[in-house]
């Protein structure tokens, strides 16, 4: 990965390297972020020329790539990996790879070995783990030995068996003020970012207004300092389900299969390969 610009003055449109002091210049300038997921190089190399500001190897690989039903399974070893074949084609974008289930939730060490890790074998920039104050010392600790962390509040994919569903969070008073206080937590913690995910819009506002550090939203509404979507969803490559929050740009699963379906027409007729095309 290019070093690049490291000073930070990346601004929206620019070519420039985006870090985490972007991410606070960005809010500051009341400038957008827009972020999306990545799990290989070559989707990397895409995004990273289409000027995406974050980039994110998230632990949804599970879901996305691998056919599994939650992220619960996806162990430390698949994640340094595709944080590492995410890593070849990132120049620009800020690279941020997810603490996956149980790497970081035993013990504080544990997290500082395993966010290690991502940074010294993954080669991301920052790493991402899910939770409230229950983990301020876990940020502090992460943050202290030179690791930003980015916070990811509201519906926690990783707590899909406490939930019991992947229902919208914070609808109710009591668990709007927990988030915010949360929120709060982590920014004094050192957090750089915080992800928000499926709450009620006005509750991303709020939460948006009360911190300095950005609260990129995925479902969150439109007031958010930013927001990130997984990219297949997005691309319409991804066709289990689609969550009212994705807009869909493209619909590449249709496209494919059409594609797909000429091929093996065109073998089977004989018209491929033509002359043109043989040597």
């Amino acid at each position: 990965m290019s070093g690049g610009d490291v000073s930070g003055s990346n601004t929206a449109g620019s070519n420039s390297k985006f870090t985490t002091a972007t991410l606070r210049q960005r809010k500051q300038n009341g400038e957008r972020i827009t972020a999306l997921t990545a799990y290989d190089h070559l989707f990397a190399n895409l995004l990273d020329q289409a000027g995406i500001d974050v980039m994110l190897v998230g632990d949804s690989v599970a879901t996305v790539m691998q056919g599994r039903d939650t992220t619960i399974p996806v162990t430390m070893d698949q994640m340094v990996y595709h944080c590492e074949l995410v890593s070849r084609g990132c120049e620009r974008a800020l690279l941020v790879g997810d603490l996956p289930f149980l790497s970081y939730q035993i013990g504080i060490e544990d997290a500082l070995r395993n966010a290690g890790r991502l940074l010294k074998e993954g080669h991301v920039e920052a790493v991402k783990l899910e939770g409230g104050r229950e983990f301020v010392p876990t940020v502090q600790r992460l943050v202290a030995a030179g690791i930003p962390v980015m916070g990811h509040l509201g519906l926690t994919p990783q707590s899909i068996n406490q939930f019991g569903s992947y229902k919208t969070r914070g609808t109710d008073k009591k668990e709007q003020e927990q988030m915010i206080d949360d929120a709060k937590a982590l920014e004094q913690a050192g957090a750089c970012a915080i992800v928000l995910e499926k709450v009620p819009s006005d509750l991303g506002k709020r939460m948006s207004e009360a911190t300095s550090i950005p609260i990129i939203g995925i479902g969150a509404g439109p007031h958010t300092d930013g927001q990130i979507l997984v990219t297949h969803d997005m691309l319409g490559m991804f066709t289990r389900f689609k969550p009212r929050f994705v807009r869909r740009y493209l619909e590449l699963a249709k496209e494919i299969g059409g594609a797909v379906e000429s091929y093996c027409d065109d073998v089977r007729s004989g018209s491929f390969p033509s002359n043109d095309e043989s040597y």
